[in-house]
């Protein structure tokens, strides 16, 4: 008797790893599946294709400019295209090109860095909502319908000058450290904050509505019958099962995040001159525009190519990862 009690413990276990697999290779599987769709998708390919070149670009391209983004050629004042400079350059004499590729780089930084911030929240605070559900996910799901409540751009101007307020005053503690990581991204530190505090809503919902689902499940019924506690069945069994639409939802959120930069830029809110960001050299060459429209035509036609890739992407991946297109 004592015997078969003591070798209970294994065998529940050993019982949680076979689910545990079996769960891993389901997910696998979904994967696998979702990627061959998602590579009859032509117009989702040449996106992805194009991110990964505009991502190296970004990553090594500053690197090979023979200018800087804040070098002045005072002979070269908004000079067209020329063999010097492919691109022109702006009213200060700054390369357009050299400005674009590193502004490349900023709005990138700035979808995918917020991203993480949107996931780091959300996908926890709607995971506790859906699962325990009553109290926590009242509580959560009062604030998220708070913050749906106001204008986005608007909460995000007040949490942005705010924050720029804080640092510029050079307060002590925390705010000194992060305003000296703030001077050295450019100012991207508040856009960063601004922008995750607001743009975390959409996952959250997301992954709670998985989770309320997923908790009713047969599977996660016997991990619980096994012994797996209310952690062991969040991280093994109930989040990687909502993977697939977070995926989604970063992808088609990362642009917004861009779009959102560039308004915030615009409005001389994000990045500290001179640092280049897509948004800021739109700004900056608004009242050029008539006599100088290669000034505005560039940065607006490289960020409407990025926001137009990430939502064919994002489009594609939502139909590859539908099981009813399997069909």
């Amino acid at each position: 008797m004592s015997s078969n009690q003591g070798a209970l413990p294994s065998n529940s276990s050993a019982t949680m790893e076979l689910m545990d697999e079996r769960s891993a290779q389901s997910i696998e599987s979904l994967w696998r599946s979702a990627i061959r769709r998602l590579g009859k998708n032509k117009i989702a390919v040449v996106s992805a294709w194009f991110l990964i070149a505009l991502i190296l670009i970004a990553i090594f391209g500053p690197m090979l400019m023979p200018y800087n983004y804040a070098e002045q050629d005072h002979s070269a004042v908004t000079q067209g295209p020329s063999r010097d400079h492919w691109m022109g350059t702006d009213q200060l004499g700054r390369d357009v090109m050299t400005r674009l590729v590193f502004g490349a780089r900023v709005s990138l930084t700035v979808g995918f860095v917020v991203e993480l911030v949107i996931l780091a929240i959300g996908v926890p605070l709607g995971a506790i909502a859906g699962y325990f559900g009553k109290l926590p996910d009242m509580i959560i799901m009062r604030i998220v319908d708070v913050l749906y409540a106001m204008p986005n751009l608007l909460f995000v101007i007040v949490i942005m000058t705010f924050l720029r307020g804080q640092l510029d005053a050079g307060s002590g503690g925390i705010f000194a450290s992060i305003s000296s990581l703030d001077a050295r991204l450019g100012g991207l530190v508040g856009v960063y904050i601004g922008l995750g505090l607001i743009s975390w809503l959409t996952v959250a919902r997301i992954v709670r509505a998985g989770a309320m689902s997923l908790k009713e499940r047969e599977f996660v019924e016997a991990a619980k019958s096994a012994g797996a506690g209310h952690r062991r069945v969040l991280i093994r069994h109930i989040l990687p099962n909502t993977l697939a639409p977070i995926v989604v939802a970063s992808t088609l959120g990362i642009p917004g995040a861009i779009l959102y930069e560039a308004g915030i830029s615009f409005l001389g809110l994000g990045v500290i001159p001179p640092m280049p960001s897509w948004g800021l050299m739109i700004s900056e060459a608004i009242p050029s525009m008539r006599s100088y429209p290669y000034m505005l035509l560039f940065p607006a036609t490289a960020l409407s190519l990025t926001v137009l890739a990430f939502n064919f992407l994002g489009d594609g991946l939502r139909d590859a990862v539908d099981p009813w297109m399997k069909r």
